[in-house]
């Protein structure tokens, strides 16, 4: 890779680590297997840096890797690990990357959210933590998952019930927070 090249993934990477681990964090609902996922999804993104011809594109290359990195993991995994969170791992101002949200300014609402977002299905906390978290519409979430529009709509209304059901009659105290 050339000096050039290198240095603007060096910037990619300085700019862009933060919000790719919290994104993994919100997949697997652990800080270390999401350092994990953001190592391996660094390692493959350095692979093609090169071939990638605008490199304003490459943090929706990353997520994109990240993503499939994880379902990968998970399919290989099996039903074998549940991943927890662990509460010493939020700090209390709102979070790992310092965000203060709604759901960051009451902590006992965030837990609930995430240890909720851990008990969904792997392939729906992936459609969730793209759409809600990370913003992304139904078309690049799809594209990012290889899957319709159709599916990830549907995907979306499945894991929002699941969700409501992990929750139960809590989901109103939350939502009302």
């Amino acid at each position: 890779m050339s000096p050039e090249h290198e240095r603007l993934f060096d910037e990619f990477v300085a700019g862009r680590y933060s919000a790719l681990r919290r994104t993994g964090y919100l997949l697997c609902g652990d800080w270390h297997l999401a350092e994990d996922l953001v190592q391996t999804t660094l390692v493959k993104l350095y692979a093609r840096w090169s071939r990638l011809h605008a490199p304003e594109a490459a943090y929706g290359y990353a997520r994109t890797t990240l993503v499939r990195t994880y379902l990968d993991v998970r399919r290989r995994r099996g039903s074998h690990e549940v991943a927890t969170a662990d509460p010493t791992d939020l700090l209390a101002d709102g979070g790992e990357d310092g965000r203060r949200g709604t759901a960051a300014a009451d902590p006992e609402r965030r837990l609930a959210l995430l240890a909720a977002l851990a008990q969904v299905s792997p392939a729906y906390r992936a459609v969730l933590v793209l759409r809600f978290w990370e913003d992304q519409s139904i078309e690049s979430t799809a594209a990012a998952l290889r899957q319709s529009t159709g599916a990830v709509k549907s995907a979306t209304n499945r894991g929002l019930t699941q969700l409501r059901g992990i929750l139960g009659d809590s989901v109103h105290e939350i939502a009302a927070g």
